[in-house]
This record gives C-alpha cells, structure tokens and sequence, in this order.
C-alpha cells in the first residue's frame, strides 16, 4: 500500500467485553447485550459511513459468543485482540512474563480460530501494561500495539496509573517501540499506534462524561494532526451504546488502598454512568459525521502498521 501524504488518517477502535458499566462487573448477560445491540449499532454507523475500523475483542467474550466475531468480517473490519479476559487483577502489569505469553497466546489462538484470520493487533485490557509486554508480544506473533495515551492526564482516575505516568514522555506519533517500555522509542518489532490525548482523551468515555471537552480535545487534536500529519484514534466501547438495568447495591472494591477505591471505583463508576445508552449513540454518530465531513481517511490498525512501517524502519536504518 502506498503512502499518500495528503490523507489524513483516523483510527476507530473499539474494546469488545464483558463490563457492565451500569453495575461496574463482568457480566455474561451484558456480553449478550453487546452481541445483539451494542454491535449491530456500531456496525450500522461505520457502513453509513463507510468506516473501516479495528475491533479489539477479550478472549473470553470471543469464546463466549464467537458470533460477536464473526459479524464484523463481512464489512471489512479488523480482529484484534484485547487480552484473554478483562479481570482486573489479571491486568498486564500485574503478570510476569510467562503470565502474558500464556494471556496472548490463548486470546490470539481463540481470535484466530473464529475469525481464520490472523490476529497482530493488540490493545491492553484498561491500558495496563509492564516492562514485560514488548517481549510478550514479539513471542506471540503480534506486531502492533495500541496501550499508550501520550500526555492523558485522567490515569489516575483507573487503575494502574503508576505505570501510566510514563504516558507523559511518550512520543505523539507512531513510533517502534522499546524492548521492555511501550511507551519509549526503540529497536523491538513492535509497532506503536498511540491514543493521543489532549490532557484529556480522545474517547467515548469522555465524549459522554463531557462533550464540550471532548469537542475541545477533538479541535485541538485535529489541529495537531494537520500541522504534524499525525493520525486520530477514537477509542469506544459498544457496552456505552446499551442499556441495562442497575442492579448493583454496591460499589465492588477491587483495591485494598481506600483512596483508590474512592476514586477508581466510586467516582469513576458514577462518571461513567452519564450518558450511557441512546445518548451516547447519539453523540457517537455525531462524532463519526464531524470526522466525515473533515475528510478524514478511516483506516484499520492493521492497514495504518502496513501503510508506515517500510518509511518507519528507513528512519531508524539512518538513526542507528
């Protein structure tokens, strides 16, 4: 594929599992509904706009309901792979080496089988990853990785956000990257397609919590872009396009540490809860139509990687 420097490229990515925002847990039940609402609205809105986007799905909701899967192939769309299960004390920078190679392979060799395609794309369950997950991703055959948010500022409202803090240095363009640190420059076979965020991020979540800041980030973002050619990633969930019952009593706490179930779990569980549903299709479609009319190129993670690496891997031959 030839590079075309006049486009301007956009990455819409979405993380396919089993969250029930509405009751902050994994839930079967809210798989189902993902499967059957949550997809098909997504589906809709990228054929209307003849979107091709990049779908990372959790080994478990693939093996779950390989349907989820295998709807997506017909349109063109990418299979990725979001890890083996979203558990939060199964997150990445809580696995060591082996822990992750065993993650990767199993989620991969699920992905893989469903789809018959194969899969080199991945992005962290909650952007939780180590020093290890470089090294766990060349040994499982994955090329591509989309876990860094250069410059996000709202970590520390999620879960392994010490790790996070070195988003703050990481470079705002697609880069390969270091062997044991995703988000540093290096000579690994791993290829980098950041999230960038503006402080805030570039992302379904924020789009609901505020869309003034969300169209603020998107301004700013899209001026970046220009000036720069760099690309857009938007970041969803077809779980923010359903509607569920809450059931929930209370709030699970998953850390031991007070002030981060305050501010993890509490805060972060009622923030999500705005404009879940039909408003959040709304507001998404709203999105697709702005990035539309800017001319924007939607491309998959997989054909971005193709569409960069040969120029990328010249640049570093006459660096090194």
């Amino acid at each position: 594929m030839q590079k075309e420097k006049a486009k301007k490229y956009c990455l819409i990515t979405n993380d396919v599992e089993t969250t029930s925002l509405w009751n902050h847990e994994l839930s079967d039940k809210t798989g189902e509904k993902v499967l059957k609402e949550g997809m098909p609205i997504l589906l809709e809105s990228y054929e209307k706009y003849n979107i091709k986007a990049t779908f990372y799905f959790t080994g478990y909701i693939a093996n779950l309901y390989p349907e989820i899967v295998k709807m997506i192939l017909p349109y063109g769309h990418e299979v990725a792979c979001h890890g083996l299960t979203h558990e939060s004390d199964k997150a990445f920078d809580n696995l060591s080496l082996d822990e992750q190679v065993y993650d990767l392979s199993k989620a991969k060799e699920i992905l893989e089988k469903i789809s018959n395609r194969e899969v080199i794309s991945f992005r962290a369950p909650a952007l939780r990853v180590n020093q290890y997950t470089p090294l766990a991703l060349e040994k499982t055959g994955f090329l591509i990785d989309s876990s860094v948010s250069p410059q996000r500022m709202d970590m520390f409202l999620s879960f392994g956000s010490f790790n996070k803090l070195k988003w703050i240095t990481a470079p705002r363009t697609h880069y390969m990257t270091s062997n044991n640190n995703l988000a540093k420059k290096g000579s690994s076979g791993i290829f980098e397609i950041p999230i960038l965020a503006a402080f805030f991020p570039y992302t379904g979540t924020m789009m609901r919590i505020s869309p003034f800041i969300t169209n603020l980030t998107r301004f700013i973002l899209i001026k970046e872009s220009e000036i720069f050619k760099r690309h857009l990633v938007f970041l969803i969930h077809p779980n923010e396009l359903i509607e569920e019952e809450i059931t929930v009593n209370k709030i699970n706490r998953r850390s031991k540490n007070y002030l981060t179930y305050l501010i993890s779990d509490k805060l972060r569980y009622h923030l999500k809860l705005k404009n879940l549903g039909r408003k959040a299709v709304i507001l998404f479609n709203s999105q697709l139509a702005y990035l539309n009319k800017k001319n924007y190129v939607f491309i998959t993670s997989k054909d971005y990687y193709f569409l960069n690496k040969s120029t990328l891997n010249e640049t570093i031959s006459k660096e090194s």
